[in-house]
């Protein structure tokens, strides 16, 4: 593994425990300048991983609990008259950070989820007629309870497609929620986190160095070949756009970094696939009653699926 990658993630490893995969695609996920989506029942450390992450980078982090009387300025922000200078200044929104936490994103309005998802995709703030740009880098982590429905607002398809990675941490196995225990006897193992690991200048520039991981013709026919299948099959009755394959595509060029390959290899592509495109995918009838989720589905398709020699 990339010693800088090994590094930070062992500095989140002091607060989180056993849970090696979802913070190394978490961390893939910074790399791609992508954003999370953390399905998961409450309790499991949701909040105590990103927070870890922003503690381990020196970044900024903020966080906020969305609920139906959240308002689109608490995530914008808003421009107010200075009494002193009669000239209408700008007031950070909750997305002026590094590192964002939203809580409950399915609590929220549509009109407040819209707001933030726009400052997801567009990295900008454009309100009354001035842009403002967000820090980089800028990852926002949204979670959702799978199990309450109860005064929640389903996100739409086109939205959920507008994050990066779809992510569950499960709940821990004995061994290690003994560890959490003996962990959590004397302080919160936020504090176990007492200096960076690296600097954000450090991940901007990695994010650069992502970008410069080879891919081949034959591995990018594999990716769109994959994401094709979603397409005209019974079983979807959505199939994956080509934000999916773009994503798909980083995504794999992280994994290769992570794992110190200038190139990216079918494992890459198969690493990432369920992460990355199972939130994308609508089931058919049919489709739920074979697979029963998207994961399930995707996995079925890479299975099945031709790779290509290398």
């Amino acid at each position: 593994m990339n010693s800088k990658i090994q590094t930070l993630a062992d500095s989140i490893g002091k607060v989180i425990v056993g849970k090696d995969d979802t913070v190394i695609r978490l961390i893939a996920a910074l790399l791609c300048e992508g954003h999370v989506l953390l399905e998961d029942v409450p309790g499991v450390g949701k909040t105590q991983m990103i927070t870890a992450l922003s503690r381990s980078i020196g970044g900024k982090f903020n966080r906020i609990q969305l609920t139906p009387d959240v308002m689109p300025s608490d995530i914008a922000g808003f421009t107010m008259l200075d009494g002193k200078s009669g000239e209408f200044i700008y007031r950070d929104g909750a997305v002026m950070c590094n590192f964002l936490l939203a809580d409950e994103i399915n609590r929220a309005s549509p009109k407040v989820q819209s707001a933030l998802l726009e400052a997801m995709e567009e990295r900008q703030i454009s309100l009354d007629g001035e842009t403002h740009k967000l820090p980089q880098p800028f990852l926002v982590m949204a979670t959702q309870n799978p199990v309450e429905t109860y005064g929640t607002f389903h996100l739409p398809e086109a939205q959920m497609d507008r994050f990066f990675m779809k992510l569950s941490m499960g709940y821990p196995v004995p061994e290690e929620e003994m560890k959490i225990l003996d962990r959590t006897e004397y302080h919160n193992p936020i504090l176990n986190i007492t200096e960076p690991a690296m600097h954000v200048d450090d991940i901007i520039a990695m994010q650069e160095e992502v970008r410069n991981v080879r891919v081949t013709e034959q591995v990018k026919r594999y990716i769109v070949d994959l994401v094709g299948s979603t397409r005209d099959d019974r079983n979807a009755t959505l199939g994956i756009s080509p934000r999916g394959s773009i994503a798909l595509y980083k995504a794999a060029k992280a994994f290769a970094y992570i794992y110190e390959r200038e190139y990216v290899t079918p494992d890459d592509v198969k690493t990432a696939a369920v992460s990355v495109l199972a939130h994308r995918i609508i089931l058919s009838p049919q489709g739920k009653s074979e697979f029963g989720t998207g994961e399930n589905y995707i996995k079925h398709i890479v299975e099945n699926a031709p790779v290509p020699a290398m």
